[in-house]
């Protein structure tokens, strides 16, 4: 894993976890998805529960994985949920706790980081992630 205390964050990138609405996922299980994948552990630098609670996933001086080509200069920031009840399409499945709690970790996020911009993952690849356009819904954060 690589420590990087001084490295500058220009992105803020939002994520679902590609599961099915309503599946309850822990910072643990999605921990070790990604250790399954050969990374050093969870990808991502928070992670919001149904319920609103927020977690921490990796320390925030440390680079992400969560999305190639840009781990280095993000923090990356999941919702647990992102596909319909089947687990077949993609839906924005975020409850209104899990809204609340991501408008106010970006906040956090854009004040701690001011020259980051927030995207969605897909602005940088070819997945419907995060479920909804995080681009324009937090444009003006």
């Amino acid at each position: 894993m690589i420590f990087c205390s001084m490295r500058e964050i220009t992105e803020i990138i939002v994520h679902c976890t590609a599961t099915p609405e309503g599946r309850e996922v822990s910072v643990r299980e999605i921990d070790r998805w990604h250790r399954s994948r050969g990374w050093a552990g969870i990808g991502y630098h928070y992670v919001i529960y149904p319920d609103g609670s927020v977690h921490g996933g990796r320390e925030e001086e440390k680079v992400g994985a969560h999305c190639s080509g840009h781990n280095r200069n993000s923090i990356g920031v999941v919702y647990v949920g992102g596909l319909d009840r089947d687990g077949q399409k993609p839906k924005d499945t975020r409850t209104e706790a899990q809204k609340k709690s991501l408008l106010s970790v970006l906040r956090m996020l854009r004040k701690k980081y001011p020259k980051a911009r927030i995207y969605g993952h897909r602005d940088f690849a070819a997945k419907a992630c995060p479920s909804f356009d995080a681009k324009s819904e937090y444009r003006d954060i």
